[in-house]
């Protein structure tokens, strides 16, 4: 399996999901996607494992969009995950949640969330958040090699 991932989207809410991928597809600004429902499966997938054993775990998605609160793993304790290992603490991890809590903001950015968007609640916006957000990680940001 060797196929790489520009976007690795960690979200639980079905609709959630499908409204990041329309918007991220619709602006053409990633083709190859992958929908993860919690933490658990992205840490799986990141470190090549279970049904993604085998996979270059050097193929890193460009992009790590993750919410907060998901069964299993939750959000910050992925992002700590991710941000803790030499091999994936280099991808820009951003953070795509409902919550404007102050204390949830600055924990993501202390545990070394690249970015928090908070979500917003009509879709119409929803896509657009999601739409700015991957301009600026997938096409404006010159991420390291």
């Amino acid at each position: 399996m060797t196929q790489e991932f520009e976007v690795l989207l960690v979200e639980d809410s079905a609709s959630d999901a499908e409204m990041s991928i329309r918007a991220l597809k619709n602006a053409n600004l990633a083709d190859r996607i992958l929908h993860v429902k919690d933490g658990n499966e992205a840490m799986i997938f990141l470190f090549g494992q279970g049904k993604y054993e085998g996979r270059q775990i050097k193929d890193v998605p460009k992009l790590v969009v993750i919410d907060l609160k998901m069964p299993k793993v939750n959000g910050k304790e992925c992002l700590m995950r991710i941000k803790a290992d030499d091999r994936t603490r280099k991808i820009p991890v951003v953070v795509f949640s409902s919550s404007r809590e102050d204390s949830d903001i600055n924990e993501c950015y202390d545990l070394g969330a690249n970015g928090y968007v908070v979500k917003p609640v009509h879709s119409e916006e929803f896509e657009k958040a999601m739409t700015r957000l991957g301009q600026y990680w997938l096409m404006d940001n010159e991420a390291p090699h």
